[in-house]
């Protein structure tokens, strides 16, 4: 079966799933649902997949992300991370994992596999997300997508610079970096 993956300028699918967003008993799981990510507050999303709780690659990519938390949050970006593993193996996790107990966004828990699938992220042997990004505006449309293979990580300093670029609205050169001149027509 060929994925399809949803490209630049379609809108986000409709999902309501759960989430795991503290290791506090009692607090550990939230609803997340596809309305949040459409707001009159200007904020975009950065939603990445990675393939599966407990393995090697993945924590390293999820720490990064955790680490960059702050300038996600100063570029007014609500951070999501994702996986077809379910809520309570993500709670698992965080409570074993050292460079994840102090997480900062929410976890998300597509055990359906329904939002991976409707992504066209869902890899066909193991039914696991590939590690895909996407940038979504505060209208709910993608703005940015990328697919890594199962085995490499990702460069979250990549996706602030895309981030960054988008949200300038204007066109923006090779290897652009905040700060640095856009072009001009």
């Amino acid at each position: 079966m060929e994925n399809r993956v949803i490209s630049i300028g379609n809108k986000f699918p409709s999902f309501k799933k759960q989430a795991v967003v503290s290791i506090e008993q009692g607090k550990e799981f939230s609803e997340l649902t596809s309305d949040q990510l459409i707001n009159d507050d200007n904020r975009w999303t950065v939603m990445f997949w990675w393939p599966k709780d407990f393995t090697f690659v993945c924590p390293t990519e999820i720490a990064e992300f955790n680490k960059n938390y702050s300038e996600f949050r100063d570029r007014d970006t609500t951070l999501i991370g994702a996986s077809t593993d379910s809520e309570f193996v993500h709670a698992a996790w965080r409570r074993d994992h050292e460079d994840l107990r102090g997480l900062k966004f929410p976890m998300l828990a597509d055990t359906s596999k329904s939002l991976a699938e409707e992504l066209g992220i869902l890899e066909s042997n193991e039914k696991v997300a590939y590690r895909a990004t996407f940038i979504i505006d505060p209208q709910g449309i993608v703005r940015w997508v990328s697919i890594y293979d199962l085995n490499v990580g990702r460069n979250v300093a990549e996706v602030l610079r895309v981030l960054d670029a988008l949200q300038t609205d204007e066109l923006c050169p090779c290897n652009w970096k905040k700060g640095e001149e856009t072009l001009t027509v």
